[in-house]
């Protein structure tokens, strides 16, 4: 099984320096890449089927194709490394120990796209990151593969390494572009779409770390094999973290398309002892439950929605047979409502009414008609009635937790208590 994008891993968890990177074959993409025309290169992405990696599963080929031929200058290439959402850690291990395949990455993309600066927009909280970065980039510097006319190819580019001032909000492409602005990070309405005017009115192109550390693999061996890869019609493989009491939980690369449940028996050992898993998260904490009939389903982006769900970031959080699921929710709204911009009525006010009413029903405190309201709020709180995906993103477990679990609301409500607390061996 072939691993592009962990191939590199060093046993001691230590990033390659230059002279490791380029003896491994780092760079070689990057001198293809700079003999072909940028649209090429598009249209070899646009054919391999890669699709982003960040959670929105969008055409990489296709965004990069949006921007226009006559685009005014400059244009920017944005990597959006703000990986806040629960569960989710997957750009984390690209950045600490691939730094130079990152560096290399957003230098092909940004000749493919003619972008002449490039941001790396990075979780503050990611110290080793910022670290690993700051020093790849010196070194890819040094080398001439980021500066004035690159390898004398006549191609230049800025990358700047920048450190985030924080909040879940600047995952969304359009805040972090205002972030980058030094302004509030609120998300813009659309139209007009960043490749037309993004950062600072100018053509922009916002991708995910794991979807452009793709690309030199693909420029290298082509979209062919890149589609092979993969075990359904999108291309490529995916890395799909693992959490929860299971025995190895972590980062597992494997083709698209892998059966969830392979993922949960194989390469994360199964559960604990003790422990049986109930149901999973398969994309990170905005996706909706996915419960065990369904674990046999094919962790690809269409299939997932086949079962009531999504893909997401790929990172698999499992709810074992100890875990209060009431608990768990209350957990997830509580990041979602403190991370909230406070831009939009329904997600500002709305989802700390949602935390409110799960701590009380997880206290005991609850009421009937608590249910209700909550169901209610998965519909307003839905696509259409906030001004960006935040929200909506909340009330995927919510909605799917009311679903499945409607029984212990309605047990932690009649019985005044959450049995999970009191029972022997729970979680508390």
């Amino acid at each position: 099984m072939e691993k592009p994008l962990t191939a590199m891993l060093q046993p001691d968890g230590q990033p390659l320096d230059m002279a490791g990177y380029e003896r491994a074959g780092g760079y070689q993409a990057l001198r293809k890449a700079l003999t072909m025309q940028p649209e090429a290169i598009t249209a070899e992405v646009k054919r391999s089927k890669l699709r982003g990696r960040g959670g929105g599963g969008f055409s990489t080929g296709r965004k990069w194709e949006a921007v226009p031929h006559d685009a005014p200058r400059p244009r920017y290439l944005v990597v959006n490394a703000d990986e806040m959402e629960p569960g989710s850690f997957k750009d984390r291990l690209l950045l600490e120990q691939t730094p130079h395949q990152m560096i290399e990455s957003v230098i092909i993309s940004a000749f493919a796209i003619q972008a002449e600066i490039a941001y790396i927009f990075v979780r503050a909280e990611y110290v080793r990151s910022l670290s690993a970065l700051a020093r790849a980039l010196a070194e890819a510097q040094a080398r001439g593969y980021v500066g004035a006319d690159i390898l004398g190819s006549g191609f230049a580019l800025t990358i700047h390494v920048h450190a985030s001032g924080g909040r879940y909000i600047c995952g969304e492409s359009s805040a972090l572009l205002t972030a980058l602005e030094g302004r509030r990070p609120l998300p813009r309405s659309r139209p007009p779409r960043s490749a037309q005017s993004g950062l600072w009115g100018k053509p922009s192109v916002v991708n995910n770390v794991e979807t452009l550390c793709c690309v030199p693999h693909i420029v290298e061996r082509g979209a062919d094999w890149f589609l092979g890869l993969s075990r359904c019609a999108d291309g490529g493989t995916k890395l799909f973290g693992m959490s929860g009491r299971v025995k190895r939980p972590g980062l597992y690369e494997l083709p698209l398309g892998t059966p969830l449940i392979e993922i949960l028996e194989e390469h994360a050992a199964g559960m604990q002892d003790g422990y049986q898993c109930r149901a999973v998260l398969p994309g990170g904490a905005s996706t909706a439950f996915v419960m065990r009939e369904d674990f046999y389903v094919a962790m690809d982006y269409d299939a997932v929605k086949t079962v009531g769900s999504g893909l997401g970031t790929g990172n698999v959080m499992a709810l074992d047979d100890r875990r209060c699921p009431i608990g768990l929710l209350r957990n997830l709204e509580h990041f979602f409502a403190q991370e909230s911009c406070g831009w939009c009525t329904p997600c500002r006010d709305g989802l700390p009414w949602v935390e409110r009413i799960l701590a009380a029903i997880e206290a005991g405190e609850g009421e009937p008609e608590d249910i209700e309201t909550l169901a209610r709020h998965v519909d307003f709180l839905g696509p259409d009635f906030t001004f960006c995906d935040l929200a909506p993103g909340a009330m995927q477990p919510l909605g799917s937790g009311l679903k499945y679990f409607r029984a212990e609301f309605e047990q932690h409500v009649n019985e005044k208590r959450c049995p999970w607390h009191e029972s022997a061996g729970g979680w508390a």
